[in-house]
């Protein structure tokens, strides 16, 4: 007679915040990191270009380790994994400040973008489990969660950066990383991963409680397809979050003519907007489920680039940032809760990897894009990939829903 060992109620909560508190951790190291690149550029004596190769390692890091992460969480569990990788992720941040040369820096990055991805991989996997144990979709929740510690983590660079160095600044990002790893990691811990019953177990015995999980089989390939389906809408998304943190700023200022301050708003309406989206997504998939947040979210985020990339004025565009980050907000969230429910860790990966591949893409495709035909030109390509995420929705939802 075998034994199932269940997680009760309370447990699912204690588990639930406290992966919310390591999704807000990791959006507010990386944006600690992210305000001090220009004092890390001019202490290390970068050019533009070598500094942008520099920062290519922290994608190349993240990319290398996210297949890798999977199957370190099918071993050793997705709870360990995410407290060894906060752990690593806390340490590296305080690097960056300590080296005085481009490919130093390079190197650096290359570890610091490696905690960052796998940290990634490993505290989805387990909210993608926790989201099949509660049967409910709240998959946002989480990425608000790092979005509103992303903008935390920012604001407190801001006030800070007047008066401590990078150095000071990013090594008390690493004692904060540390405490708050200590503790809440002592907590993930304790809890055993949760495994949700598939179509096949849920029979009313079965329903009480969900039960630790095994090694699962290899993903059959019209699986592995889906996976892939998923990552390419993580993908779409991608690429217009990192088209618009790089160049929102300086289409607003020399498309539109706007001033410094003014056009620095533009990604603020943007990175707002997806963070109140991201709140209200839970509510907004139990409405309409996930093929139509999809479908509308592509839609909504395509028709907003378009305003936002070829309005006439400042006010216009600004409009159309916040309509894209409202419409943007829940495809990456849902694609990679959809792979990881398909094949676990591996499927996260696989979703991630493809995410953090569009990412990469963006901002150089814009570049060569704008030099080519004109900057407002290049950034209708994200509504191109938006309106490419909602087709893809739309044309495997039979599949997906099977």
């Amino acid at each position: 007679m075998r034994t199932r060992i269940t997680v009760p109620d309370n447990s699912l909560t204690r588990l639930r915040i406290t992966l919310t508190v390591f999704f807000a951790l990791d959006g507010f190291v990386f944006a600690g990191w992210v305000v001090r690149i220009p004092a890390i550029k001019e202490q290390t004596g970068a050019s533009a270009s070598a500094l942008g190769l520099a920062l290519l390692g922290v994608s190349a890091g993240a990319v290398i380790t996210m297949m890798l992460t999977g199957r370190l969480c099918r071993r050793y569990g997705t709870h360990r994994v995410t407290v060894v990788c906060a752990v690593l992720l806390s340490l590296s941040v305080a690097l960056p400040p300590l080296t005085h040369s481009a490919p130093a820096l390079g190197a650096v990055l290359l570890v610091f973008g490696a905690a960052y991805g796998s940290i990634n991989v490993a505290f989805n996997s387990a909210a993608v489990d926790l989201v099949g144990v509660l049967r409910r979709p709240i998959m946002p929740s989480f990425h608000a969660a790092f979005s509103l510690g992303g903008m935390l983590g920012a604001g407190l660079g801001g006030l800070v950066a007047g008066g401590l160095s990078p150095t000071w600044h990013l090594f008390g990002l690493t004692v904060i990383g540390l405490l708050v790893t200590a503790v809440a990691g002592r907590t993930l811990l304790r809890i055993e991963p949760p495994t949700p019953t598939t179509p096949t177990q849920d029979k009313p015995e079965q329903r009480s409680a969900p039960h630790l999980s095994g090694n699962p089989a290899p993903a059959p390939p019209r699986t592995r397809g889906l996976v892939v389906t998923f990552g390419l809408i993580a993908l779409c998304t991608a690429y217009g979050e990192g088209a618009l943190a790089d160049w929102s700023a300086l289409h607003l200022e020399h498309d539109l003519d706007a001033t410094p301050g003014v056009a620095a708003v533009g990604y603020s309406c943007f990175a707002l907007a997806m963070t109140i989206g991201r709140l209200t997504g839970t509510r907004l998939l139990e409405r309409l489920g996930q093929t139509r947040t999809l479908v509308g979210g592509g839609t909504t985020a395509a028709l907003g680039m378009l305003l936002g990339a070829l309005a006439p004025s400042v006010w216009a565009a600004l409009l159309g940032f916040m309509i894209t980050g409202l419409g943007l907000a829940n495809l990456f969230p849902v694609a990679v809760e959809r792979a990881g429910r398909l094949a676990g860790p591996d499927g996260v990966a696989i979703a991630s990897t493809l995410g953090y591949g569009g990412m990469l893409l963006g901002p150089p495709a814009i570049g060569f894009m704008a030099d080519w035909f004109s900057l407002p030109a290049a950034l209708t390509s994200v509504a191109v990939l938006a309106a490419t995420a909602a087709a893809i929705a739309a044309l495997t939802r039979r599949a997906a829903a099977g």
